[in-house]
């Protein structure tokens, strides 16, 4: 696990592939998490594309990754393009793993985007905080501990129209128990 500065190198190449290929994307994940005032190490980068933009320009992204040292295994991007999952991707050069989700897991998350400067001079779009603390949710009710504080840190951060958003959607989700749940939790340790 690193900070988020040393995965800038990695992320500079994959931002080059999509910007190059015009495959929209924000990064998610424990990335998001940092933008938003989280700040913790996280394992890797994650990012949501485009899947319709993908699946048009499969062979040429495929192609782009290979030539700028990423490392996967081609039949499994294959497979994950065409269901729209996960493709995992390792920089050969800096030992970091990428996650591409080929979905978005918010109806919509792709056109709220924000244009964050993640390092100096690196303008990247990241997922918008409502969006970042909906899809914090979907992972803490499939098991995610680390999401539970990420998502404090995230709401911490949060103006009250956000806030009042991200209960409007979780509660159409169905989610708003968790969130009231994750909400009235320590991160502290009572001993």
């Amino acid at each position: 696990m690193q900070g988020a500065e040393g995965f800038q190198p990695a992320l500079a190449k994959l931002v080059a592939v999509l910007e190059r290929l015009g495959i929209r994307f924000h990064l998610t994940g424990g990335i998001a998490s940092v933008a938003y005032g989280e700040p913790r190490l996280t394992q890797d980068i994650d990012v949501v594309l485009d899947p319709s933009r993908v699946i048009e320009v499969e062979e040429e992204l495929l192609a782009g990754l290979v030539a700028n040292d990423f490392f996967f295994d081609e039949a499994m991007a294959r497979r994950a393009i065409s269901s729209r999952r996960m493709i995992q991707l390792l920089d050969v050069e800096q030992a970091i793993k990428l996650d591409l989700y080929v979905r978005c897991l918010i109806p919509g998350e792709l056109d709220r985007s924000v244009e964050t400067e993640l390092f100096p001079g690196m303008i990247v779009p990241v997922v918008a905080r409502t969006d970042a603390a909906l899809s914090k949710l979907i992972w803490i009710r499939h098991g995610s501990h680390r999401s539970r504080r990420d998502l404090r840190g995230i709401l911490a951060g949060a103006s009250a129209e956000e806030a009042s958003v991200i209960h409007a959607m979780a509660r159409e989700m169905g989610l708003e128990p968790l969130l009231r749940q994750v909400i009235d939790e320590s991160d502290e340790l009572d001993l």
